[in-house]
């Protein structure tokens, strides 16, 4: 069985509407987009707390530790008492591009041991859709008394991620262009790791921003490699615990919101933080162009 991953907007209304407690994220972000915060100023979900995936939600990128580095603990501390998270409160992030920002925010949350935190479906869109108000200006709640603690979720690094395909999945979240190193905007070189699979995360989505529904998702994955066909006793892990299905994409970033996919279908999934871009800025290590593995 999947995990829960996604609420939707009625959901939200509703929980809103009867007083239960949740802290709502907006993680306003997009690759090469620096005006996150001035669109939060001037409109967010209600209550709306502002999340910046640049320096709360990662370190300081470098070729050698890739764009998006995973944040220091002591950083993402910090950032989840401002954002005035409790141990028993529920959390709903989203952002305006299909959640593939606010996946990192889910993913980082769920690593640390929050349990009770979803994906807004659609985001900013689907709320608007749905008629849900807006408000403008800052929001500044008290203080949380949470206290991450990162390590739930498993990841691997670059040297885990080149010999992957050998033992397990690896799976490229980029768009197909990148994956094939047709095109490539931002990284060293283009293409991919040896051995990985394309699966670009947008395809999980419908054509209005959302996650397909779970059996149409199944049906995608199962397509890519039957081993994810999803909804096994394991979640997707090999007998000695270790992550049969790991997920890159360029920074680790979009990473996050494939990997919520394949919770969602049952299959736990590991998270390369470095990417690509770690990957490719390593002249040592061998890439692989074209459609074929």
């Amino acid at each position: 069985m999947g995990m829960q991953v996604l609420m939707g907007p009625g959901d939200l209304a509703e929980r809103m509407a009867a007083g239960q407690r949740t802290v709502v994220l907006d993680v306003r972000w997009a690759l090469g987009q620096t005006t996150g915060h001035r669109d939060y100023l001037a409109g967010h979900l209600p209550g709306a707390v502002y999340v910046d995936l640049e320096t709360e939600l990662a370190a300081p990128g470098s070729p050698e530790q890739g764009r998006h580095p995973l944040p220091e603990p002591r950083v993402f501390a910090a950032a989840v008492e401002r954002w005035g998270l409790h141990p028993s409160d529920t959390v709903v992030v989203y952002d305006a591009v299909a959640g593939t920002s606010a996946a990192r925010a889910w993913w980082l949350l769920r690593d640390a041991g929050m349990d009770q935190v979803f994906l807004l479906d659609g985001g900013l869109q689907a709320w608007q859709e749905a008629g849900g108000e807006l408000e403008s200006g800052e929001v500044h709640p008290e203080p949380g008394t949470w206290e991450p603690v990162p390590g739930a979720m498993p990841v691997i690094d670059a040297d885990a991620a080149a010999a992957f395909a050998e033992g397990g999945i690896l799976l490229d979240a980029r768009a197909g262009e990148r994956y094939r190193g047709e095109v490539e905007p931002v990284d060293p070189r283009p293409g991919h790791i040896p051995g990985a699979l394309s699966a670009s995360t947008a395809e999980n989505l419908d054509a209005a921003g959302r996650f397909l529904p779970v059996g149409a998702l199944r049906s995608r994955f199962a397509g890519i490699d039957p081993a994810l066909a999803g909804g096994g006793d394991d979640g997707g892990t090999s007998g000695l615990g270790a992550p049969a299905v790991a997920v890159y994409c360029g920074s680790g970033v979009s990473a996050a919101h494939e990997i919520a996919a394949l919770e969602a279908i049952g299959v736990r999934a590991a998270l390369y933080p470095g990417s690509y871009s770690q990957f490719s800025s390593d002249p040592d290590r061998e890439v692989a162009t074209g459609t074929g593995a």
